[in-house]
């Protein structure tokens, strides 16, 4: 039996489905989210910050690698290839790129 996997890239601001989606994380104060966006969105939400990146006293910062990295090695948690390969070898449909669903972490956790 044939079967054809279709994967579709959703803008989590519109909802509109497109082939140019990325995903975009937002961090402030430490709270952070990642939202997948066409980059006519993306686009707006840079015109929306722009004013804030370039105010007279804004300072570029680095993030960190330190806090996130190890709370990811602390709770066991495999990198996004890893996640993906394990998926499609137990049927679940995940896509090529963008963010792993909880639902498909959730499970690849409690089968290590």
């Amino acid at each position: 039996m044939a079967q054809k996997v279709v994967r579709t890239l959703v803008d989590d601001l519109s909802g509109d489905e497109s082939d140019e989606i990325t995903t975009n994380t937002i961090l402030v104060n430490g709270a952070g989210v990642e939202i997948d966006l066409t980059s006519e969105n993306y686009d707006k939400l840079l015109e929306l910050l722009n004013p804030y990146f370039h105010a007279k006293g804004a300072r570029r910062v680095r993030r960190g690698s330190g806090a996130k990295g190890k709370g990811h090695k602390e709770r066991g948690r495999g990198d996004s290839s890893e996640i993906r390969a394990w998926a499609r070898e137990n049927n679940y449909e995940v896509s090529d790129r963008g963010r792993v669903p909880a639902r498909i972490r959730e499970a690849y956790e409690e089968s290590r």
